[in-house]
């Protein structure tokens, strides 16, 4: 960790050198590298980045105030014009660090006589000592009584014994062996209450231990307790595989509605979408907000909360990452699960796996552009077509394998940001759990669900069934 304090080495090298000493020897830094070496927190580059950035700069600068574009910068690598209005990954990766210090404070560091935490609203991390807790029960070996000071039972040597007069000789060697016998019997019940002690207070110690750690594991993990959402979750959570969370790309979405066309999804790829032809293109204005728009990386507020929320499903974050369509590749489509989130006039991504889907968006660039979503087969009492509006939003949610079938796949494609939020809460709740009921199968098949929101700006309302289809062939 002594290299985060050399990493910006500049002209004045002994500087530099003066800091490092100065953080090697306060045991702040040492606290924080221990939080950063522990498992809540290696894997997760940009988490340890954070914490270790910010607690350096309490360190050497603790008169300054640490702002959001330093982390950005400094810590998590955005470019010198780092926008916080454009991009919010540094405030969703401190609530992420907020919880991944209570995860290593109440588990492996619990432990630690000074706890970090850093406050809602502010970035800089408060070092509180912990309180003291309740005294244990001492171990019968830690009593501080040795076998041999253990007390016979209490009037065991008073206990007279009659029996025939005898001479002196024997009356002798007999109450030795007597006296030898008593002590020898006393000893062995000292030794055998002492050992049924211990083990009583070992007993109660150990389940204690594990009552706390069951409802620290239900705490963190509450859908491993509920077989339908074990059943969907643990197939992307507890797999061998690691997990993306792939979000919309609005910067591209807004460049189709300038265009008013759906570009595929190779042309995506390609980023062909930025040489429109030439006609759309004779407008200088129209040309410079196509060109600014490239180069934002804008997202949706929902779909941030809604990746937040899976992240939470796994609180140590051991293999879930988060990238926008963007930043996406092929590569990782056949290796990883997926979970992408967003209609495919946002996240392309989804255009892969629409062969396999039953319930397609179409988008009509239309004023601000109207999806809707198509049935493909529709069943008796299906719509061949649902036309989303202000007030009624659809949301298509797909489980399906990878390519390779050896990984699983999610979609959460909704008409507006409100379905798709309905959507999480339908897949995070016991409004699964009703669905899977439905299904009456023994294991979860995968399956393709038409999801009805009903709406205001901004929030969803309700969320109903409208259709589904399972398809247990893929298993």
């Amino acid at each position: 960790m002594r290299a985060v304090a050399l990493k910006a080495k500049g002209k004045n090298g002994e500087g530099v050198e003066e800091e490092a000493s100065l953080l090697e020897s306060d045991p702040r830094w040492k606290l924080a590298e221990r939080v950063a070496r522990s498992p809540a927190l290696f894997r997760a580059t940009q988490l340890r980045d954070m914490l270790l950035f910010i607690v350096r700069q309490t360190i050497l600068k603790p008169e300054e105030p640490i702002h959001e574009f330093d982390i950005a910068y400094r810590a998590l690598g955005r470019r010198s014009d780092f926008n916080p209005l454009d991009d919010n990954i540094v405030r969703v990766q401190m609530a992420h660090l907020r919880k991944r210090l209570e995860v290593y404070f109440s588990t492996e560091g619990q432990r630690e006589a000074t706890v970090i935490t850093v406050a809602l609203g502010t970035y800089k991390p408060l070092f509180s000592l912990r309180a003291k807790s309740e005294p244990t029960l001492p171990v019968a070996g830690d009593a501080g009584v040795s076998q041999e000071e253990t007390p016979a039972p209490t009037g065991y040597e008073k206990t007279a014994v009659k029996q025939a007069p005898a001479s002196d000789a024997e009356t002798n060697i007999d109450s030795g062996g007597h006296r030898s016998s008593r002590l020898a019997f006393a000893a062995a019940v000292a030794v055998i209450l002492a050992l049924g002690v211990a083990c009583a207070v070992l007993w109660v110690r150990d389940r204690n231990q594990q009552d706390a750690l069951d409802s620290l594991h239900h705490a963190l993990s509450p859908w491993k307790y509920q077989p339908a959402l074990n059943a969907l979750w643990s197939g992307f959570l507890d797999s061998n595989h690691d997990t993306d969370i792939v979000l919309s790309d609005d910067s591209f979405l807004l460049i189709e509605e300038l265009n008013k066309q759906q570009t595929p999804f190779y042309g995506y790829l390609s980023r062909s979408y930025l040489n429109s032809s030439p006609e759309k293109t004779k407008d200088p204005d129209l040309r410079f907000f196509q060109e600014l728009l490239a180069t934002k990386s804008l997202g949706n507020s929902s779909e941030f909360k809604l990746a937040e929320r899976i992240l939470d499903l796994d609180p140590l974050d051991k293999r879930v990452h988060l990238y926008s369509a963007r930043q996406y590749t092929p590569a990782l489509v056949k290796q990883d699960n997926v979970i992408l989130i967003g209609g495919r006039i946002s996240n392309p991504w989804t255009e892969l796996f629409e062969g396999r889907l039953n319930f397609i968006e179409l988008s009509k660039f239309e004023g601000l552009g109207v999806t809707i979503v198509e049935n493909r087969s529709p069943a008796a009492g299906e719509q061949p077509t649902y036309n989303s509006t202000d007030a009624v939003g659809y949301c298509v949610v797909a489980y399906l394998p990878n390519p390779d079938h050896d990984g699983k796949v999610l979609l959460l494609e909704g008409t507006s940001s409100e379905a798709t939020e309905a959507a999480g809460d339908f897949l995070l709740s016991d409004k699964f759990s009703a669905f899977n009921e439905m299904l009456h199968t023994t294991g979860l098949p995968y399956f393709e669900v038409l999801l009805k929101t009903s709406q205001v700006r901004g929030t969803p309302l309700t969320v109903t069934i409208e259709a589904y289809r399972t398809y247990p062939a893929l298993h």
